[in-house]
């Protein structure tokens, strides 16, 4: 604790505490005389009421500093000073006592008086600048001006301690329950200070002179920072757009492009009188596969819009996963020996949208039957309890779906797995997320394919949008299996 902390209190103690003091010290200082008139004259220590005086005065003010130095006169005059007990205070060594106990309890109380006018006004600065660094985090931190002022106002009328506060982004007048402080930035009005009327002269100069300067920076530096926000936004999102538009017109241009020229040559050939029959079977497979193509793809582009555009609202149904798979295969119109199914018996419903889950794993199926290389695409499915303890198969790269990863036993939750699983070429590590993004397509050194760059999009969008997740895994050269995970409710 500091030496002479007392100077630096806002305010006194009580002022009864004060006078039991001054007759204490009094006290004291007179039986202390005693003793010390063996080795000075008693006239000279009447300096000893001084540490008296001086102790009262510093912390209760000049009041109870000039009663304390009436007190010590009088009791120096009565119990030390000749005639000894009688007030006699004609002697030229009483008085200049007693004037001298006066001017210190002046002095001191008037310092002590500006050290507590000072201490305060730093108390109170203190307190503003506080004020002026949470407004600042509330006003500049949040994404919504509107809503962070009704904070920032309460934390306002807390710290000044004033009966209401209300920061408006309006002009505002005041009426008999409220005084108005208009928030300017220069000629232009950013909004209203609203106190109540009840509100004391000294706080309404103090919020005049420093609080509204200090309220209408900040609001000016809030409004400024929300409205390059707002534009930051619109950049990215007209970024987002050409970005989109022009990866929509590059699909257009070429993958639409090529099966309508395919459809289109194959038609006009299969007018010609000189094929034979077999020929003619076979274009018409061809005008038939790519017309196939050309209704997933518009299919993709209308999913991918609806995504975007946060429209693909699933429409929810207890689903069994393996007829979605089977479905999903039937609309491949795949052959016998080009996917291994595996379906564990028993496996519950799923609360997702039919509709949507069947095409996401079209478009993962299509995909991994695109890159295996010509063996058989294996796809697995199981049901995984939280409180189950058995091991989990999964498969790697180029394996048949039958091996465990330690890694996914202990997740929390019940859920469905499905896992694709291709022997191609895998995929580079760089590249296992920017294979969902739309219109990326990956691929290796070693062969390309045909895809629009917009399945894997899709059939993330659509899990997601139905409380699930898809990932892949791979290895560059042994194979891709991608995962999804569907959740299951209690009692699913």
């Amino acid at each position: 604790m500091r030496p002479f902390g007392f100077l630096l209190a806002t305010e006194p103690p009580p002022r009864r505490t004060g006078v039991l003091v001054a007759v204490a010290a009094v006290a004291l200082c007179t039986l202390l005389i005693y003793p010390l008139k063996q080795v000075a004259a008693v006239v000279s220590l009447g300096v000893v009421y001084l540490l008296a005086v001086l102790v009262v005065s510093a912390i209760w003010g000049a009041w109870l500093g000039i009663f304390t130095a009436v007190l010590s006169a009088a009791a120096f005059n009565f119990f030390h000073l000749p005639p000894v007990g009688r007030f006699d205070v004609r002697g030229s060594s009483n008085w200049v006592a007693l004037v001298a106990f006066l001017v210190a309890a002046v002095l001191v109380s008037s310092i002590a008086q500006v050290t507590r006018a000072r201490t305060r006004d730093a108390e109170a600065r203190r307190r503003e600048a506080d004020l002026a660094a949470e407004t600042a985090r509330l006003l500049l931190r949040g994404d919504n001006l509107a809503e962070a002022l009704p904070t920032a106002a309460a934390r306002l009328a807390h710290a000044l301690e004033l009966s209401s506060a209300a920061i408006e982004m309006e002009a505002v007048e005041g009426d008999d329950r409220r005084v108005a402080f208009p928030l300017r930035e220069g000629t232009t009005r950013l909004g209203t200070l609203l106190v109540g009327a009840d509100t004391s002269e000294a706080n309404l100069r103090r919020l005049q002179e420093r609080v509204v300067p200090a309220l209408e920076a900040l609001l000016s530096a809030a409004l400024e920072r929300e409205g390059l926000l707002g534009g930051v936004v619109e950049t990215a999102a007209l970024r987002r757009a050409d970005t989109v538009k022009t990866a929509l017109l590059r699909a257009v241009s070429h993958d639409l492009r090529s099966p309508l020229t395919a459809i289109s040559a194959a038609g006009e050939a299969v007018g010609s009188p000189s094929l034979s029959q077999p020929e003619r079977e076979e274009l018409a497979a061809v005008i038939q596969e790519e017309a196939r193509r050309l209704s997933r793809l518009v299919d993709n582009l209308l999913d991918l819009s609806r995504l975007e555009a946060g429209a693909a609202e699933p429409r929810r149904d207890w689903t069994s996963v393996e007829e979605l798979l089977r479905a999903a295969l039937l609309d491949l119109a795949a052959a016998a020996d080009e996917f291994s199914l595996s379906i564990d018996r028993d496996m519950p419903l799923v609360s997702v949208d039919p509709v949507q889950m069947e095409r996401a794993f079209v478009n993962v199926l299509e995909n991994a039957r695109r890159h295996s290389g010509g063996h058989p695409v294996s796809v697995r499915a199981r049901a995984v309890r939280s409180l189950a303890h058995a091991r989990r198969p999964v498969a790697t790269g180029g394996g048949d779906g039958s091996e465990e990863r330690p890694e996914e036993q202990g997740r929390a939750g019940d859920r469905v797995i499905v896992r694709v699983v291709d022997r191609g070429p895998g995929i580079p590590p760089a590249q296992l997320e920017r294979v969902f993004e739309p219109f990326y397509r990956a691929g290796t050194a070693a062969g390309g394919h045909r895809g629009s760059g917009l399945g894997l999009a899709i059939a993330r969008g659509f899990t997601e949008a139905n409380a699930g997740s898809l990932h892949v895994e791979s290895l560059p050269g042994q194979g891709a299996a991608f995962v999804f995970e569907l959740p299951l409710k209690q009692g699913g």
